[in-house]
C-alpha cells in the first residue's frame, strides 16, 4: 500500500523500515529533517512539510500519525484535517487517551475523513519481531488497511478491537498490566539481590525463561539487562510513566474496579523520582516524637 507516515522517532522510524521491507510505498515526514533523510536512503519518499506529504500521496490517501500524545498529536490531526479530502484516512498510532479518539473521529467525519486508532506495542524491538497492533474504528476501514497491520505485526499479532477508541483503550489496559508485571519482577529481584546466598541473577532470569510459569518477554529483557550489568550500577532507579498507567487507574475508579497492583506500581514510580521524600521525613519525626526512636541527622 501507499502510506504517508508522520513521526520517525524510536518507534516510528523502525515502523517505516518494517513497512518498506514489506513492500509498502512510504512518504515520510519528521519535524526535524535528519530522520526523514535516513529513511529516504532506505527507499521512502521524503517530505519536509505536511503539505508536501499530502501532495505526494495518491487519492484516496492514508496517513499514519506517530508522534507524542497530547498537543503534538492534536496539532498534526488538525492540520491534516484541513489538507486531506473526503475518503482519506488518518491512522493514529501513538499512546493517546482513548476518549480523545471519539472527538477526533467526530471532527474528521464532518469532512468525510476516516479515522482509526491503533494502539501499538513493541518498543525498539518491533523492527525485528513485529508490533502488536490493537485497532479501533469502523471495521470496513480497518479491513481496507489490514495489509499495513499485517506487515507491522507478527503472525496473529494484530486485531480489530471495536469502534473508535477501542484500540487505544485496550493498549491503555495493556500498559497498566505491564506496570504491575514490571513491579513484581523488580521486587522479586531486589529480594534476591539482598539475600544471603550470593545469587546469580542473570542465570536465574534465564533459567526462569525455560518452562517457568513466570516466563515472559519482560523477564527475557530483565535477563538481558542483568547480564550486561548484574548490579545495575550504571543506571539510576528513576522511572518515568507515559500516562497510560494513570489513565488505567482513573478508568478503574470510574468503573468501581479494584486495581491495587497497578495503582501501587504507579505510586512506586512516583517515589523513584524523589531524591528524598518529605513524607518519609514526617514518618521519621513522628516515630521520634512518640517513641523516642532515633533519627538520622543530615
Amino acid at each position: 500500500m501507499q502510506l504517508g507516515f508522520i513521526g520517525l522517532g524510536r518507534m516510528g522510524g523502525n515502523m517505516v523500515r518494517r513497512l518498506l521491507q514489506g513492500g509498502h510505498q512510504i512518504v515520510a515526514y519528521n519535524r526535524s529533517p535528519e530522520p526523514t533523510r535516513e529513511v529516504e536512503q532506505l527507499g521512502a519518499t521524503a517530505a519536509y512539510t505536511l503539505e508536501e506529504l499530502v501532495k505526494k500521496l495518491p487519492i484516496p490517501r492514508t496517513v499514519w500519525v506517530m508522534v507524542p500524545s497530547g498537543k503534538a498529536t492534536a496539532e498534526n490531526i488538525t492540520t491534516l484535517s484541513n489538507l486531506l479530502s473526503a475518503g482519506d484516512t488518518i491512522i493514529e498510532g501513538g499512546n493517546s487517551h482513548y476518549k480523545d479518539d471519539a472527538a477526533n473521529a467526530t471532527m474528521l467525519k464532518q469532512k468525510g475523513i476516516h479515522y482509526l486508532d491503533a494502539g501499538t506495542s513493541g518498543g525498539i524491538w518491533g523492527l525485528k519481531i513485529g508490533y502488536c497492533m490493537m485497532v479501533g474504528g469502523d471495521r470496513e476501514v480497518f479491513k481496507r488497511h489490514e495489509p499495513i497491520f499485517k506487515t507491522l505485526a507478527p503472525e496473529s499479532g494484530y486485531g480489530y478491537m471495536g469502534g473508535h477508541g477501542a484500540g487505544h483503550y485496550v493498549k491503555m489496559i495493556h500498559n497498566g498490566i505491564e506496570y504491575g508485571m514490571m513491579q513484581a519482577y523488580a521486587e522479586g529481584f531486589e529480594l534476591m539481590q539482598k539475600s544471603e546466598f550470593k545469587l546469580d541473577l542473570p542465570a536465574i532470569a534465564n533459567m526462569w525463561m525455560q518452562g517457568s510459569v513466570v516466563r515472559s518477554w519482560l523477564l527475557e529483557l530483565a535477563a538481558s539487562a542483568l547480564s550486561k550489568d548484574p548490579q545495575l550500577a550504571k543506571i539510576q532507579g528513576y522511572v518515568e510513566d507515559s500516562g497510560e498507567g494513570r489513565w488505567t487507574i482513573l478508568d478503574a475508579i470510574e468503573k468501581d474496579v479494584p486495581a491495587p497492583v497497578i495503582t501501587q506500581s504507579l505510586y512506586t514510580r512516583f517515589r523513584s523520582r524523589q531524591s528524598e521524600s518529605f513524607g518519609e521525613k514526617v514518618l521519621a519525626a513522628l516515630r521520634n516524637e512518640f517513641g523516642g526512636h532515633a533519627v538520622k541527622a543530615k
